[in-house]
Order: C-alpha cells, then structure tokens, then sequence
C-alpha cells in the first residue's frame, strides 16, 4: 500500500487544531499576517526553513514532529535522533549519572519520552522489594505500568487513587501534547487495571500543594513529593525526550529510613 503523503498545510492544521488555535492565534503568537499563514497553510507561499521552524516553536511541536514538517515543505531534517549511547550524547548521559547519583539517599529514575526505564539509583532498589509480578521488572521497564500494576508497586500505595488519578493526567496531558500513539495505547492499558476506590482522606495532606506518593515498605511508611528536570534547549531528539524524576522525603521520617536503607 502506498502511503499517504501530507502536505505541509495538512500538518500545520493539525498542530493548531491539537493546540486549539485558530489561524489568527497563531499568525498573532508568531507575529505574522493571517493573510500569509493561510498562504502557507493553502499551498500558495512556501516559507522559509526559519519560518517553518518559528511557526513550530510557536505551537509547542516537539522536536520529533519537527522533522516531518521540514521534509512536508522540501527540507532536510534538522534534528538527529541519537542512541543514548552514541558518543556526542555522553555528556549528557554523565549528567543524567551525576544528577541520579547524587541525588541519594532519595530515589531518582531517568525515563524517556514513554516513560521506559533508561537509569535509576541506588536508593530505587529497596522500594520494589514488594513488587509481585517478576516480568514487571524486566526490561524495558514502564514506570507507569510498573507503579499502577495490581501486582506492581499498587498495593503498597497507601493513596492510590490519588497518585493514579495524578499519574493518569499527566499521561492524559502527555497525549494532548504529542499525539503519540504509544501514549494513548498505554493509557489504555493502564486504564483496565482495576481502579481503587477515591477516599477524602487523601486529599487532607500537604495542603492541596503537592500530591504525595506514599508507599508502604518492610521499612515503614514513605512519603515522598515529586520533582521532573528536562534538558534545557536540547536540538537531539533523544535527549529531548528524556526527563529525570526525583523524589524528596515529605517528612523526617521518610528521610531517616531512606537514609538507613541506602548508606548502611
């Protein structure tokens, strides 16, 4: 079958439309006429390599969606896609190291843009000691699968329904942005795993700031919040899809047993 060729207005229409813009948001957000992005849009002006990566900027298109555009409107690609172990990203993968490591006690996990396991440290190991279901832990490792399985991390998280329903959002959030296909087939699959029953109490602590994980270990109850770093500026594919989760004790408690189960 011969696939379907898109033309640069076709891709153009479809970011502003996931972006919910309108031809004239977008002429006004990339300072330009309504009359020449309708051109561009229609076929009648070709723009140039810089407008077209302007206009992409300013929908917020990620930078493996760039490419696409360019060769719709007669570019080459611009954006390489590395492997993580390809020499020109060592750098970047030393930072990733420093920042895991030098995070411990307290855990940290780097994951790509479908939320696959690349690195975690130390102090990740001791809480999945409960984790019931082998293949979960296998690579490649979906955090998200790994944390909501019924036979994963789940049944320790003593406030499931709020880190599902936080969790789910920020997939659901993920989708609108990318319009990835992974995303949505993995939002589907976590979505059939039996859903806990929402309780008000969880929603008493950190006072609507934050949302906790909490999980239940031999060691005693953790609590953690959250933090996600990107690269800054990044012009590879690969690196500007990976994100580092880091996670702080939210008590003095936590902290203690964190810092008794990874140092000693």
């Amino acid at each position: 079958m011969t696939p379907i060729v898109r033309s640069l207005g076709d891709h153009l229409r479809e970011w502003r439309k996931r972006r919910r813009m309108s031809q004239l948001d977008l002429a006004l957000e990339a300072d330009i006429s309504q009359r020449h992005l309708s051109f561009i849009e229609s076929g009648r002006s070709t723009p140039s390599r810089e407008m077209l990566l302007h206009l992409a900027e300013r929908l917020g298109v990620p930078l493996r969606d760039r490419n696409p555009l360019l060769l719709a409107a007669g570019f080459a690609p611009v954006f390489a896609e590395r492997k993580l172990d390809d020499p020109a990203l060592e750098p970047a993968r030393r930072a990733i190291d420093m920042v895991l490591k030098g995070h411990e006690p307290f855990p940290a996990i780097a994951i790509d843009r479908h939320w696959t396991l690349i690195a975690a440290n130390a102090a990740i190991t001791p809480l999945l000691e409960a984790v019931a279901e082998a293949s979960l832990l296998e690579p490649p490792v979906n955090v998200l699968r790994l944390s909501l399985h019924p036979q994963g991390l789940a049944p320790g998280i003593t406030n499931l329904p709020e880190w599902r329903a936080h969790l789910l959002d920020r997939l659901r959030q993920q989708i609108s942005v990318s319009g990835d296909p992974v995303l949505e087939k993995l939002l589907e699959d976590l979505l059939s795993y039996p859903a806990p029953e929402s309780t008000d109490e969880a929603h008493a602590d950190h006072a609507g700031i934050v949302v906790p994980l909490k999980l239940s270990t031999k060691a005693g109850l953790l609590s953690f919040i959250s933090t996600t770093t990107v690269f800054g500026t990044p012009v590879d594919i690969t690196l500007s899809e990976l994100a580092v989760e880091s996670f702080f004790p939210a008590d003095q408690e936590t902290a203690a047993i964190l810092r008794s189960l990874v140092l000693n």
